[in-house]
C-alpha cells in the first residue's frame, strides 16, 4: 500500500451537517487523513502522492452498521411449521430454540465470513455486531474476531448475555465480554468490544445492573435491546407498573454508557428519559416491519435529544435499503414528506452511528487525523447532480452494485465494484451448509 494516496473526486461528503464539496480530494497517509481541500490544490501541493482518480464519483464516510446480528444469515428461508403469531412467539417458539441454541464455531465462522464479504460490497466500513448463542461460549467472540480480523473491516462485538438459559449461562455472557473486551483492549486494532445484556424480561435487575457495572469499569458501551415489540413494555407494566425505559431510569443505568437498540414501542414519557439521559439509540426500520415490532419514533427522539444511528439488525441486511427505510417510513407515519431529510439520513448512517458505538473520534466524517475509512459511489444517475440533491439521490437510486471502492484505516477492501482477495462461490457453499446443519436438515 502506498505510503501516501490522493483521493479525487467529482463530490466529497465531509460530513451531512455540511455542504457537499465538489472536485475534491481527500489525502491519505497509511491510515489516516492527512488533507482535505480542492483537488487542483491538493494536487499540486503533495505532487508526489499517487493520485486515484474517482472520477464520476461521490466520495463518502464508510456506513456505520449500528446494530447487526451476523449470524442472523443462516436464518433466510429456514422452514417453520406455523409462522409466529407475536413477537414472543417468535423468540420463544422460533428463533430461540431453532436459530441461537443450534449455534456453534463453525456457524458462526461461516456467518461472519459471508456477512463481512457482504458488507464491504454495501459500503459498510464499520458495524457493531450482537452475539446470542448460549451454546458457542466460552469463545464465540473470538471465533468472529478471527474473520472480521482477516478481513480488514472495523467492528464492535459483543455478546447478548442471558439468563433466559440459567444463571450460570447468563454470568458466563458477562465473561465472555469482559475476557473480549480485555483482550482487544490489549491488542489494539481495528475489533474492539461492549458490554451487552438481553432485555427486562430475559435478565434480572441485578443481573442488568452487573452487566452496567462492568461496562462503566471497563470504558465501554452496555448495550440492550429495548421495547422492539409490544411484548417487554407491556411485561414492564405488569410487573412493575412502569415502561422499559421508566424502569431502566429507576436502575440507575441509563447514562455514558447506554445503547439501546430498536426502542420501537416507546411511550411519550420514555421518550423525554431518553432525550434527558441523552442516550445513543439505534433503529433498524426494516428488520422492525419483518417481525411485526412497529415503526420507531425517530424524529421524535431526535428531537427530544437522543443520538440515533442506522443497524440492519442482519437479517434484513442491505444497508442502502435501510437508508431508504428510514428516510421514507417517517414520511408516511406523520404523513410529512419533510420529515427525516437525506441529510440526516446520511448522519445517522455515518457520523452518528459512529457517535452511537463510541468510535466518534475516528471515524464517521471526513476530517484530518481520523481514519481514513473512506467509500466511493458511483454517480453515472439520469438527472444533474448538485449539492443540494446529492443526498437524495444517493439514498433514492443507488445500491451496493454502485458501491465502486471501500478503504478502511487506508487499505483498500474493495476496488472498481469487486471485494478484493474474496471467493464468493466458496463463502456461499460454506454457508449453505452451515444452515443446513442449523436447520438440521
Amino acid at each position: 500500500m502506498p505510503a501516501t494516496q490522493l483521493l479525487t473526486a467529482d463530490w466529497v461528503i465531509c460530513s451531512a451537517d455540511q455542504p457537499p464539496r465538489p472536485q475534491h480530494a481527500v489525502l491519505v497517509e497509511g491510515d489516516r487523513i492527512a488533507d482535505v481541500g480542492p483537488s487542483a490544490d491538493l494536487a499540486a501541493r503533495y505532487p508526489d502522492a499517487e493520485v486515484v482518480d474517482l472520477d464520476r464519483c461521490a466520495l463518502s464516510p464508510g456506513f456505520v452498521d449500528a446494530h447487526r446480528h451476523c449470524y442472523g444469515v443462516l436464518a433466510h428461508g429456514i422452514p417453520l411449521e406455523a409462522a409466529p403469531a407475536d413477537f414472543w412467539g417468535f423468540l420463544n417458539d422460533f428463533w430461540w430454540p431453532k436459530v441461537e441454541d443450534r449455534l456453534d464455531h463453525d456457524m458462526l465462522r461461516a456467518a461472519m465470513d459471508l456477512s463481512c464479504y457482504d458488507m464491504i460490497r454495501s459500503g459498510i466500513t464499520t458495524f457493531f455486531d450482537c452475539l446470542e448463542a448460549p451454546n458457542a461460549i466460552p469463545g464465540g467472540l473470538f471465533v468472529q474476531a478471527e474473520v472480521v480480523q482477516r478481513w480488514g473491516l472495523r467492528a464492535v462485538l459483543c455478546f447478548e448475555a442471558t439468563e433466559r438459559v440459567s444463571a450460570e449461562n447468563g454470568a458466563l455472557g458477562l465473561r465472555e465480554n469482559a475476557n473480549f473486551i480485555r483482550a482487544m483492549q490489549q491488542h489494539g486494532g481495528l475489533v474492539s468490544g461492549a458490554m451487552c445484556h438481553h432485555t427486562t424480561f430475559t435478565c434480572s435487575d441485578a443481573f442488568i445492573r452487573q452487566a452496567h457495572e462492568l461496562a462503566k469499569s471497563l470504558g465501554v458501551r452496555l448495550h440492550f435491546h429495548c421495547a422492539e415489540g409490544t411484548y417487554e413494555p407491556e411485561q414492564a407494566l405488569r410487573k412493575w407498573g412502569k415502561r422499559t425505559l421508566e424502569h431502566y431510569s429507576d436502575l440507575g443505568i441509563l447514562d455514558e454508557t447506554t445503547l439501546a437498540s430498536q426502542c420501537v414501542q416507546l411511550s411519550p414519557k420514555e421518550i423525554r428519559l431518553a432525550g434527558e439521559h441523552s442516550i445513543r439509540v439505534v433503529t433498524v426500520p426494516l428488520s422492525n416491519c419483518e417481525v411485526g415490532g412497529g415503526i420507531a419514533p425517530v424524529p421524535e427522539l431526535r428531537q427530544a435529544g437522543a443520538l440515533v444511528g442506522l443497524g440492519t439488525d442482519g437479517y434484513v441486511a442491505n444497508f442502502f435499503a435501510s437508508l431508504r427505510g428510514a428516510f421514507l417510513i417517517h414520511k408516511a407515519r406523520l404523513l410529512d414528506p419533510g420529515a427525516m431529510p437525506a441529510a440526516t439520513i446520511w448522519q445517522m448512517a455515518t457520523l452518528d452511528g459512529a457517535r452511537a458505538i463510541g468510535l466518534d473520534h475516528l471515524i464517521g466524517s471526513i476530517e484530518v487525523g481520523k481514519q481514513a475509512d473512506l467509500i466511493a459511489i458511483d454517480l453515472d444517475l439520469p438527472t444533474p447532480i448538485t449539492a443540494h440533491n446529492l443526498l437524495d439521490q444517493l439514498i433514492l437510486w443507488r445500491d451496493q452494485v454502485d458501491v465502486r471502492h471501500v478503504m478502511v484505516a487506508g487499505r483498500w477492501l474493495k476496488r472498481d465494484y469487486l471485494v478484493l482477495d474474496a471467493d464468493p462461490d466458496t463463502l456461499a457453499a460454506r454457508t449453505r451448509e452451515a444452515a443446513r446443519r442449523l436447520w438440521a436438515l
